[in-house]
């Protein structure tokens, strides 16, 4: 191989036909061309024959060039130039081993890296050199790290394309072993590229397999170039938020994170900022969603990353489920220290969302946990409603007590049969001490501190299935706590007072884990699981795509879900009971890297004489043969032609003919092509609608997404015919070109000025609509606080029509589809239009104001997928959002003419007479 720069040449020795091309041009130049025919026929003779006859006796000195030029272009094509040669490749001589760092780490620059790679194996394969391959990551199947090869360039290089990042660390440990014994059984030197991560794992870390690799032959170490390396752990569940952390390895300026919350289908919920300080190894941040909203997300990611490191899987573990409270006395029931609620109260707040109130409005909404705190369930309305809410999945926790003791009824899990007291005066018993918990117990594996006594219990009604409903014992073995499943929910019994009247268990922190372990129950999660195997239903590749489990994946048991560090036999992911729903994520637990492995540290700086590479700036070698040799056989032909017109079988004129009818045709047919594109944008050749740019990025991409979802929808299901839709400014772009402004008021919206409040009223004045939406209907607190005064100042001098409610028999509820009503991303309030008794513009409203986010309903991203979710949610909702959207395009473009249909039967009338 022949290098000459920035160019080198995979086969030189063709270049040695170079010199030889003087020669050529002296055969060329000596050799006179072919006599040139001229027609003679009998009646053209005068006019025809040339006044003087004149053969040239060499070739034309232009064309001896063109032909030079030619051959010298097919000589340099087959010598096989290349661009830009060896900027990826190792230096030194020898084997080349390519060292390639496969764990999770590397999954965000993956294709540099691979590109860094390629071009070593280029290199290595133009000067002849054998290669081989070792990964530093355990194989799916659980195979220690091997070197591959010394094989042929060819042969490697489909390895490589089959190489993908893992989702577990490194093994440098293991590499190191490999290549020392594989280095053992090699002769000559070996010339190492090391395309490494630049992280630390495990307890040898990086350095000692640099060394090994220095001292072997030469080293290049691939490097990614100032590039972040993130980790997100789970995040820490607080009573109204989720505390994010971003680690990563320390960089000299600061950065930020942005984490998206996403649902199981993965449409994005909300964002969080998680700032990072300069040489810091994580950053904080907080994210806020309702309830209803936090319990659908399944899955966090860092923004702009790929790779397992970057996703965090949320199970139950990290939603808040609702949990009634019903006192037997709700005047006394927060008394401090004595209250039945008291020690509940402090016990599920951190968990779970606490509610109060009457058993009605308390069963009018979702809730997991009703707990009743020594309260009889007297038959009639109440025990029928609260069986029908258990027997449909709810669980009722229950507490005794005096008046539970006086009068039990069928809403227990035993029956009851009187109070015992244990210790004092007038009792031979000391109070007792809990006994282990059994085996098929939800509490199995809680600590039982010996402090925990009981003074006073109700006893249950000795039964031969009384054994099998015991879910805690006391340490004379009569029942602390019995559960009874009534058809999908249960009923769960503490034979103790909720507060610390009859025991000192509410006391404890073991009455909280009890608690929290009865909460998560009655969301579908087994607390009963111990140390029962766990098969993984779903993991995560290297990219943090989740997948099929492969092979070698295997069950984890419940217990070791905390503890165990993702590996090729226990892969992050989705984990849950053998037989269980896989796609009910209340039966699934998650694995995450994040959580079992330290955050990323920056590897020690590269041994002695190593040459440092960045991938991220590679150039693409480029192989200039073909181009080369196109460009000779292009002159080749030319040379064709210009030899048939110099020897008179091709004419000049007839050449000339043709070149100017084609010339003229490519003229014709690119003029139009070109009218067309150059106005591309202009509004007034297309119907588009319109939107207000905010001067938020993500509100005005929002915007965007959701005027091009209702586009293609009105499209698809009309004969209209919209185009993309425009972004304008009001008082600097002409809006008379668009029928509808979609116009999002956020909380921080300016007044618009004199010049864009003219220009909105004429806007409005001339037939134009204008739909404010202030995202605030239904969508609760944190979503657009302060919506309505920017509505306020927004519409403070526009000229605003007196409004009213949408009415039932309005166009616009049934414009192109017959609607009960408009919702948006969010359902339910009102939208406001103007009163029918306005005239103007035909009772056509120019203004329609509403809070229910449409644009996020209708929004679509580049793969077609719908990113926000609407909520209360279901296809049902998007579809009604959709359908309104059209309903307001059609009273866009064709006004009130669905109101005039009422008045056919008067006009034909007219006409009759």
């Amino acid at each position: 191989m022949l290098s000459l720069g920035p160019i080198a040449f995979a086969a030189p020795w063709l270049l040695l036909a170079l010199p030889a091309l003087p020669v050529l041009w002296w055969l060329l130049r000596v050799t006179p061309p072919a006599p040139r025919r001229i027609a003679f026929p009998a009646l053209r003779l005068l006019r025809d024959l040339p006044i003087t006859q004149e053969t040239p006796a060499r070739t034309p000195w232009w064309l001896l060039l063109l032909r030079i030029v030619a051959a010298a272009l097919l000589i340099l094509g087959l010598a096989r130039p290349v661009l830009g040669p060896g900027a990826g490749g190792a230096a030194g001589e020898g084997t080349l081993l390519l060292v390639v760092d496969d764990g999770w780490a590397a999954a965000a620059d993956w294709p540099a890296r691979m590109a860094a790679a390629g071009a070593a194996l280029d290199r290595a394969g133009r000067e002849g050199r054998r290669a081989a391959l070792l990964a530093t990551a355990p194989s799916e199947t659980g195979e220690a790290p091997r070197v591959l090869g010394p094989m042929p360039v060819e042969d490697l290089r489909a390895r490589l394309a089959a190489l993908r990042p893992k989702p577990w660390e490194p093994d440098r440990a293991a590499a190191l072993a490999a290549f020392q014994g594989w280095r053992a059984g090699q002769n000559g030197p070996v010339a190492a590229l090391l395309v490494s991560d630049g992280i630390e794992h495990g307890a040898e870390g990086a350095g000692p397999l640099q060394v090994a690799l220095a001292e072997a032959g030469t080293l290049t170490m691939a490097l990614a170039e100032s590039r972040p390396v993130r980790l997100l752990p789970p995040p820490v569940a607080e009573a109204d938020r989720l505390l994010l952390r971003v680690q990563q390895a320390p960089l000299p300026l600061p950065t930020e994170a942005v984490v998206l919350a996403r649902t199981g289908d993965g449409r994005a919920l909300a964002q969080a900022s998680v700032p990072i300080p300069a040489e810091a190894t994580q950053g904080e941040g907080v994210l806020e969603l309702p309830l209803e909203l936090r319990n659908q997300v399944v899955r966090l990611e860092i923004e702009g990353e790929t790779g397992a490191g970057a996703v965090v899987l949320l199970d139950e573990r990290f939603r808040r489920r609702p949990v009634g409270l019903l006192p037997a006395v709700e005047e006394s029931a927060d008394a401090p220290l004595i209250g039945d609620l008291f020690y509940l109260d402090r016990a599920l707040a951190p968990f779970a969302e606490l509610r109060r109130g009457p058993l009605d409005r308390l069963l009018s909404r979702p809730i997991a946990v009703l707990a009743l705190a020594d309260r009889p369930v007297p038959e009639g309305p109440e025990r029928e409603a609260l069986t029908r809410w258990v027997e449909r999945g709810g669980t009722l926790l229950r507490f005794a007590g005096p008046r539970v003791a006086e009068r039990p009824d069928p809403l227990l899990p035993v029956p009851l049969r009187a109070e015992r007291a244990l210790g004092g005066a007038l009792s031979w018993e000391q109070p007792q001490r809990l006994a282990p918990f059994p085996e098929a117990s939800p509490f199995l594996g809680l600590p039982v501190p010996e402090e925990v006594t009981v003074e006073r219990q109700v006893l249950a009604e000795p039964s031969p299935r009384l054994s099998e409903r015991v879910w805690a014992r006391l340490a004379d073995g009569t029942p602390l706590v019995t559960a009874e499943a009534r058809g999908q929910g249960r009923v769960v019994l503490f034979h103790v007072t909720a507060n610390a009247e009859w025991s000192n268990l509410p006391l404890s922190g073991l009455f909280v884990q009890m608690l929290r372990r009865i909460v998560a129950l009655s969301a579908g999660i087994q607390g009963a699981e111990g140390d029962a195997p766990l098969a993984p239903l779903e993991v995560l590749d290297g990219f943090g795509r989740l997948g099929a489990a492969p092979p070698a994946a295997a069950a984890l048991p419940a217990s070791a879900m905390e503890t165990t560090i993702p590996s090729p036999r226990h892969p992050p992911g989705w984990y849950g009971m053998p037989g269980q729903d896989a796609a009910n994520a209340a039966y699934r637990r998650a694995l995450n890297l994040g959580g079992a492995i330290p955050g990323p540290r920056a590897a020690p700086p590269p041994p002695a004489g190593a040459a440092l590479l960045g991938i991220g700036g590679i150039p693409a070698e480029r192989d200039l043969g073909p181009w080369l040799l196109a460009a000779a056989l292009l002159l080749l032909a030319a040379d064709l032609l210009i030899g048939l017109v110099l020897r008179g079988l091709l004419a000049w004129p007839v050449r000339a003919a043709r070149v100017g009818a084609v010339l003229a045709l490519a003229v014709l047919a690119t003029a139009p092509a070109q009218a067309q594109r150059a106005p591309e944008g202009d509004p007034a050749l297309a119907t588009r609608l319109a939107y207000v740019a905010t001067g938020d990025a993500s509100v005005d991409e929002t915007l965007r997404m959701g005027l091009v979802g209702l586009s293609d929808f009105v499209n698809r299901r009309t004969a209209a015919a919209l185009a993309d839709p425009a972004a304008v400014t009001p008082g600097q772009d002409d809006l008379s070109f668009y029928p509808l402004l979609y116009w999002v008021v956020t909380p921080d919206a300016a007044q618009p000025d004199a010049q864009a409040v003219r220009a909105l009223n004429d806007f409005m004045r001339h037939g134009g609509i204008i739909l404010f939406d202030t995202r605030d209907e239904g969508s609760g607190e944190g979503f657009a606080s302060g919506a309505g005064a920017a509505l306020r100042r927004v519409t403070r001098d526009l000229a605003i029509p007196p409004l009213a409610p949408v009415a039932e028999d309005h166009v616009l509820k049934r414009a192109f589809y017959l609607l009960p009503d408009l919702p948006g991303r969010f359902a339910g309030g009102q939208v406001w239009v103007a009163r029918d008794q306005d005239r103007a513009n035909d009772s056509v409203s120019p203004v329609i104001i509403g809070g229910h986010d449409w644009a996020s309903a209708w929004a679509i991203d580049g793969r077609g997928n719908n990113p926000f979710a609407v909520i209360p949610g279901g296809t049902r909702q998007r579809t009604l959002a959709y359908r309104f959207g059209v309903n307001l395009v059609m009273y866009a473009l064709t006004g009130n003419y669905k109101g005039d249909q009422v008045h056919v039967p008067a006009i034909l009338e007219r006409l009759g007479n």
